[in-house]
């Protein structure tokens, strides 16, 4: 079966920065959804988070990360959270105009039982001693079909030059 990849939307965040990016009018058209990006924070922290349709329940996930060079442990909540976190990005002490890069991808998206999620990210510093990087599994328990999601990061904004990629993905 031959894997198709067909662009939906691409958002890139221009001058002053940008509160969040979302995807709106997501079609259910296809199998599953990916999301890449290149970003970097504006802010001293390194976190985003991430929500579907608007909605502030029913998240869950588990993560694994590495800080510094040094694994960190893991982490995760119960099904009550109001969104998920959804990778790291470079924050403003890292190294200027450095940019991080991760991947979302959501299985049966348009389904109607629970939307399962893997994301894996990197935050750059071009330094030996300070990077991060995550990998993370997570569950949205919701039927509904996912038709909008909104990246956020923890504080401040989302730099310029920072670019978010929707892609549908169908098995034909």
């Amino acid at each position: 079966m031959a894997i198709t990849y067909e662009a939906i939307a691409t958002v890139t965040v221009g001058s002053g920065g940008a509160a969040n990016v979302e995807f709106t009018s997501i079609p259910g058209t296809y199998t599953d959804l990916l999301v890449k990006w290149s970003a970097r924070s504006v802010a001293d922290t390194a976190d985003q988070s991430l929500t579907f349709n608007g909605s502030t329940s029913g998240y869950s996930m588990k993560l694994a990360r590495a800080l510094d060079g040094n694994i960190t442990g893991s982490e995760g909540n119960s099904g009550q959270s109001s969104d998920t976190r959804a990778g790291y990005n470079p924050k403003s002490s890292y190294t200027a105009n450095t940019f991080g890069n991760g991947e979302l991808y959501i299985p049966n998206y348009a389904g109607s039982s629970n939307k399962s999620l893997m994301i894996d990210s990197v935050a750059e510093n071009n330094s030996s001693a300070a990077y991060l990087m995550q990998i993370h599994a997570g569950l949205w328990a919701n039927s509904a079909a996912i038709t909008s999601m909104k990246f956020t990061p923890a504080t401040g904004n989302y730099a310029q030059y920072s670019i978010f990629y929707l892609y549908g993905i169908k098995n034909s």
